[in-house]
């Protein structure tokens, strides 16, 4: 793998991760420069982290040679920043989602349209390794035509994300029910480390169901799922020859012959291994469905699946497939927006075929 350099517009939260898988795998990535309004915060980065840091647009564009651009702003600022990229012929890869809202993801899609900008989403879920092998065993076709998706995995456009590529869907139009249930738990670890104390606080649950035709998705997520000690992620496939439960599966090979297995996780550096410590890829019985591309490098899941949307882009670029298209992305977050009003109504609701869809090839395959 050549080296890929990028630069990164923004300093928000996510804009760490790209900074540490680049010190972490310094042979497959560099970040080049970032772009940082604030001056103090820009001279903490470069004396952190050894990258330049720019002020405006124009001279971030122009520091250098950068094969993409980063987009790590808040929703707000995102398409304004996008744009600017594209018109100087700077391709992105933004953060989910690349729009607030249906009104401002149509009109970015019609400005990037006539820009002919090459923009791709950071959407890292279907990449992290045991998302990433689900997706494989259920291509695989063991599970024969599939039916039912239930994801409890991931908030709003994450979850969608999951829910159309274990379905196999592409912009196919949903009737959507939902609704709201709240109840009590006992806070847990945050962003800022585990609890001090015991607190109990409300959690918010939606549960939502999704009909694509003959096939159905559930997703149910509580927020607190993300970093709970005790609320764990759930995820269902169903097909008419098996079904996959979380890193369970049983399918039949013919009508007489069940066979029952687990999607087991490989990390070395465990007991009197001497490897190191690292994820290696995960085994479904006798094959592996995923093989982590970056080994031997110690980096997290949700690491390891940016970096691989880090590689993918640069794949991209080079005339491969896509990392992950605009066009899926304001999918997911379309569904998910639709979902959040369906859930506030009470209403059932039928989506319709948008901008972005109608000219997009298939990409559920």
């Amino acid at each position: 793998m050549s080296l890929i350099e990028f630069g990164i517009v923004g300093r928000g939260w996510r804009a760490d991760f790209y900074l540490r898988i680049a010190k972490a795998l310094p042979k497959h990535f560099a970040v080049r420069a970032m772009l940082v309004r604030d001056e103090e915060r820009g001279k903490e980065i470069e004396k952190e982290w050894g990258v330049k840091t720019y002020r405006d647009m124009e001279s971030f564009a122009s520091s250098g040679s950068l094969q993409f651009a980063v987009v790590c702003v808040p929703w707000e600022a995102a398409p304004v920043c996008t744009l600017e990229l594209a018109e100087r012929g700077i391709p992105v890869l933004t953060e989910t989602p690349p729009a607030k809202d249906i009104p401002a993801m149509i009109d970015l899609y019609e400005s990037l349209k006539k820009l002919k900008g090459r923009v791709q989403v950071a959407e890292q879920y279907l990449y992290q390794p045991m998302h990433a092998a689900r997706i494989a065993f259920v291509r695989s076709g063991k599970l024969g035509d599939i039916s039912q998706a239930q994801v409890s995995a991931a908030h709003g456009y994450h979850g969608i994300s999951l829910i159309r590529k274990l379905l196999g869907i592409d912009f196919e139009n949903a009737v959507i029910r939902g609704q709201r249930f709240t109840s009590s738990l006992v806070k847990g670890p945050g962003r800022n480390g585990p609890p001090e104390s015991e607190v109990m606080a409300d959690t918010v649950q939606d549960i939502v169901t999704l009909s694509f035709g003959n096939k159905l998705a559930l997703f149910d997520f509580t927020g607190d799922q993300y970093f709970s000690w005790v609320r764990k992620n759930r995820i269902l496939v169903r097909g008419n020859r098996g079904e996959l439960t979380d890193e369970t599966f049983r399918y039949l090979q013919d009508f007489k012959t069940p066979i029952y297995g687990d999607l087991r996780r490989m990390d070395t550096g465990h007991n009197g291994n001497l490897e190191g410590y690292y994820h290696r890829g995960i085994i479904a019985n006798d094959e592996w469905v995923y093989e982590n591309p970056f080994v031997p490098s110690r980096l997290s899941d949700d690491e390891i699946a940016i970096a691989t949307s880090l590689s993918k882009m640069a794949d991209y670029l080079q005339g491969g497939s896509e990392c992950y298209g605009l066009e899926e992305a304001m999918q997911d977050h379309y569904l998910s927006i639709m979902m959040q009003a369906a859930i506030e109504s009470g209403e059932e609701l039928t989506t319709t075929t948008q901008p972005w869809a109608q000219g997009a090839v298939n990409v559920s395959s």
